[in-house]
């Protein structure tokens, strides 16, 4: 948790002004007590009214800056516990966004969500109270002590007897706490991976009739979650009555003692009154760590959750002396490339070798999981090669920053990923400094434009969350079409055509290969239909390369080929 503080450097000087105004409160709280003796021992008994009066005055204007300091205290605490809330969420943003899909897919994307709201929030409320009441509370028990001891030596007795076994209370709760908070935030995790996969899923659970078992998966989560904090909630009753009772006994105890005190004429009525005071006061700064206690625990888990994301250290790095790709334009070639995910067994990729230059069509085809989005996936460096190396431009990726690398590259995934906004903020995505003729041109190109203008303001048509409000192969389209705003070296398509009937897929292949004619273009997909035609086309089986040609050569040579062929084409398109 000290590591998460480390962020509070900038707050420094709020800090200090913290500091110094709590001091100033509990200064004038401990100070009251003793003007209190002071008016019953001197003014009552002396029957002075004008020395209570004036005392009075003065323990009236000590109470107001008391008042004062503490509110100006609270608003600076708050202001510095929602800064440094601030601060971690953006640390772990930027932290995050440097992740490669290794790191995504460690960590998942439900405790990530989790761990940027629910714990920073948590942090945020321990941070205001430790800033109002850690300070203050430790000033507050031992001020109070040390007052007490002064108006009455005997009676300290007391306290000495009571306050260890306060701490010894707070010490057997706080360590039954702990593990059970570290245990609510995961169970956390759970509730919000269910409802996420519940709502992005909604379409399947409905089309197989799952929303009962769903119901009952969500149940039972959500009771697991439910027992851990009744068992929470049932060890903290236990603390706030026995505090109660240890604090009802005490001041039992002073009343009684310094009763028999005062009849034997060791003590005044003054003395006991303040004395009642500060032993109240200690009591309650402990009570108030106490309600720290109920808080730090649940935090110091957030802490070491958001700890794990901040100090994990990305996959995939720049180089500290970037390369400058300037010899060639659009070149790819992979060279004897293996890669295997973290945990696998068998390389998903195995000895890959190929190249493709500029003016190229090349097509990868091959059966599910021969891996070619993951061979794919590597071009633009979302994951490092085991063994290998891929050439962008004839400079090895890891050579080249991220940034230089994927301004080179069009990438158009799998699933089509739109953003909440307006169609054109979509495209513009691409390229941000695209002009209007471009942006039109994209979507031309991606036989896009006539749904578009169809839409009811056109280009500025606004698009739900994920772009819901359009069909598979709308999205399809507007992403191929933000690709081609980018005016990119490369272009890959991973199976990008998948969502388009026949008809649209043949136009926009068509259009394509004429406005990327300078460029290198990659294309997976799963219909022979869209690759026959490529300049080369990539067979994969298994992670090999089983094969390398044209549509003709891979008839004749390539037997994996062929089977691919013969199950989606007729004898007559065949021949």
């Amino acid at each position: 948790m000290l590591k998460i503080y480390r962020n509070l450097k900038p707050f420094a000087a709020s800090i200090i002004t913290i500091l110094l105004l709590l001091f100033l409160q509990v200064m004038s709280d401990l100070y009251l007590p003793t003007l209190m003796s002071d008016i019953v021992n001197s003014g009552i008994m002396a029957g002075d009214i004008g020395y209570i009066w004036k005392t009075g005055e003065i323990m009236l204007l000590i109470a107001a800056g008391g008042v004062i300091c503490a509110v100006a205290a609270g608003y600076l605490g708050s202001r510095v516990a929602l800064g440094l809330g601030r601060n971690l969420r953006n640390q772990v943003f930027r932290r995050v966004e440097n992740f490669s899909l290794h790191e995504f897919d460690k960590f998942g994307s439900s405790t990530l969500i989790t761990r940027t709201t629910n714990d920073i929030i948590q942090i945020q409320t321990v941070t205001i109270m430790i800033i109002n009441m850690m300070v203050r509370a430790p000033l507050t028990c031992i001020g109070g002590i040390m007052q007490a001891y002064h108006q009455d030596r005997t009676l300290t007795i007391v306290l000495a007897v009571a306050l260890p076994i306060l701490i010894l209370v707070i010490w057997l709760v706080t360590s039954r706490v702990i593990p059970l908070f570290r245990q609510v935030q995961k169970k956390l995790d759970r509730i919000n991976l269910i409802l996420r996969e519940n709502l992005t899923g909604i379409r399947v659970i409905r089309a197989f009739d799952k929303i009962g078992h769903e119901k009952a998966r969500f149940e039972d989560a959500n009771r697991d979650l439910t027992d851990t904090y009744i068992r929470v909630n049932r060890i903290m009753a236990f603390l706030m009555p026995m505090m109660m009772m240890i604090m009802n006994l005490v001041s039992t105890s002073i009343l009684w003692f310094g009763s028999k005190r005062i009849d034997t004429g060791e003590m005044n009525i003054g003395a006991l009154m303040a004395f009642t005071q500060y032993a109240m006061q200690i009591m309650f700064s402990l009570l108030m760590f106490v309600m720290m206690f109920v808080m730090i625990p649940r935090a110091q888990a957030a802490a070491d959750r958001i700890s794990a994301v901040l100090e994990t250290t990305p996959e995939i790095v720049d180089p500290d002396q970037p390369e400058a790709a300037e010899e060639e334009r659009g070149y790819v070639e992979f060279r004897n490339v293996t890669f295997r995910y973290h945990g696998a067994e068998q390389p998903a990729i195995r000895n890959v070798s190929f190249s493709v230059r500029p003016g190229e069509t090349t097509a990868i085809i091959g059966g599910t999981g021969s891996g070619k989005s993951t061979l794919i996936n590597l071009i633009p460096r979302f994951y490092d090669v085991d063994e290998g190396e891929i050439l962008v431009d004839g400079t090895n990726v890891k050579a080249m920053t991220q940034e230089d690398l994927r301004k080179r590259i069009g990438f158009v995934p799998q699933k089509a990923s739109l953003f909440t906004g307006t169609v054109k903020e979509n495209l513009l995505y691409g390229r941000e400094d695209a002009t209007e003729e471009e942006i039109r041109h994209a979507a031309q190109v991606a036989q896009a434009s006539e749904f578009i203008t169809g839409m009811p303001d056109g280009y500025d048509s606004l698009l739900a969350e994920s772009g819901r409000n359009l069909s598979g192969g709308q999205k399809q389209r507007l992403s191929i079409a933000r690709a081609l705003v980018r005016r990119p070296e490369i272009y890959v398509f991973d199976d990008s055509f998948s969502a388009l009937d026949f008809k649209t897929d043949a136009r926009l292949r068509a259009a394509l290969k004429k406005d990327t004619a300078d460029a290198t273009v990659i294309i997976v997909a799963q219909r022979v239909g869209t690759v026959m035609d490529a300049d080369r086309i990539i067979v994969l089986d298994e992670g090999s390369v089983a094969g390398i040609g044209t549509h003709r050569e891979l008839l004749k040579e390539c037997e994996i080929y062929r089977e691919i062929v013969e199950s989606q084409l007729s004898e007559e398109e065949l021949a």
